[in-house]
């Protein structure tokens, strides 16, 4: 039982590292071609600084929502709140019967 244990403790920590090495690409790689795209902006020094607000804009909700699942933060359903959930309907379920 306890091999059994450590096999998926190890196949959940491999996952995890994963996550983390997916996300921390994805950060590299966000910082990498906006700053080209920042670089290339500021050289042609033209109207073209709203596709550099757009397109950092936008990735950067998306890196951002790639950080709260990986980083497994979420402010409005947090596990203290599953578990306050969970004991209200309990409560709610004894004092009904």
């Amino acid at each position: 039982m306890e091999q059994q244990q450590k096999e998926q403790a190890y196949l959940k920590a491999k996952t995890r590292v994963k996550e983390l090495k997916e996300f921390y690409n994805h950060a590299i790689t966000f910082v990498i071609i906006n700053t080209l795209i920042g670089i290339a902006v500021w050289y042609y020094d033209g109207p073209m600084w709203f596709f550099l607000v757009f397109a950092v804009g936008g990735w950067a909700i998306g890196l951002a929502a790639h950080a709260l699942k990986t980083f497994q933060w979420n402010p409005f359903l947090s596990a203290n709140w599953e578990q306050r959930k969970i004991n209200e309907l309990m409560k709610n379920h004894e004092s009904n019967y």
